[in-house]
């Protein structure tokens, strides 16, 4: 009985059928992802982590060798990231670099790894839970690159023509599924 059923066309026509769901499948949701980490270590830009000093000489008058020191790396924002379709870990910290230039700054991520997985900065409010998913696409959003890896230190550099002070937080974004992994809520430091 299995002998006839092997040679009916349409046995054979539903196998490749199948096969190829199961291809695309495969190619679309990535499940191996699940079970591989992508791990980042890169050199973090030192920031001055206390105000500079505010007396009634500015730096430009005071005499000496202070007064040809740079303006020292400072952040700008910064904030946790809490997790939403999956687990998230970490802090993203906007830094200006004492040339005036602003780096995106990951540390510490911790994430799921995913398929087409994005860095976005957003105009929109981090929320927890389910109703925080999918709300970054709303509003207005840079994709600042595609996520170097689901762990560790990173370092991201923004262009000129971005201003972070237009944006409130960072988003983990699954650009295939429209969803978020995790995002950061924003706070001027």
């Amino acid at each position: 009985m299995w002998t006839k059923r092997l040679r009916s066309p349409l046995t054979w026509a539903s196998i490749v059928v199948v096969g190829m769901v199961a291809t695309l499948g495969l190619f679309w949701f990535e499940p191996w992802k699940l079970l591989t980490d992508t791990r980042v270590d890169e050199a973090l830009p030192v920031v001055e982590r206390t105000p500079p000093p505010t007396g009634s000489v500015s730096a430009a008058a005071a005499p000496g060798p202070a007064a040809t020191t740079p303006i020292a790396n400072r952040i700008v924002s910064a904030g946790d990231f809490i997790a939403q379709e999956h687990e998230t870990t970490g802090g993203a910290e906007i830094v200006r670099l004492a040339d005036g230039r602003h780096q995106l700054v990951l540390r510490d991520l911790d994430t799921s790894n995913g398929p087409d997985l994005r860095v976005w900065l957003t105009d929109q409010p981090v929320k927890s839970g389910v109703a925080g998913w999918r709300v970054f696409d709303d509003g207005t959003w840079f994709e600042v690159a595609r996520l170097k890896g689901n762990r560790g230190d990173q370092v991201y550099d923004l262009p000129a023509s971005v201003d972070p002070a237009d944006f409130r937080s960072v988003s983990i974004w699954c650009k295939r599924f429209s969803v978020s992994f995790g995002a950061a809520a924003l706070s001027a430091t």
